[in-house]
């Protein structure tokens, strides 16, 4: 897959709702505040996360495998802003 243009992004945003909730433009003040962007760039889109997140713990001393997590490893976290421990690592979706 080849790298598509802000222009591509946004037609097919705009056409076929590839992106929901979708910004036209890129954002980097809100509320006369800076705040880390997002939005259309120069080829490129520019995420957010949703306000939901698990966030790991290792209080049960589980192995962490990437590919057959425990549940007991890791607490939901709902919120606009998320604050990730030290030696710690958070799960997020778009």
């Amino acid at each position: 897959m080849s790298i598509k243009s802000d222009k591509w992004i946004r037609h097919m945003a705009e056409t076929t709702g590839m992106i929901e909730p979708f910004e036209p433009g890129q954002v980097r003040q809100a509320e006369g505040k800076k705040i880390i962007s997002y939005g259309t760039s120069s080829y490129g889109y520019d995420i957010r996360c949703a306000p939901e997140f698990k966030v790991f713990t290792n209080i049960h001393s589980t192995v962490v495998d990437p590919k057959n997590f425990d549940e007991k490893s890791f607490v939901d976290f709902s919120g606009d802003s998320c604050i990730i421990p030290p030696n710690s690592f958070a799960l997020a979706r778009t």
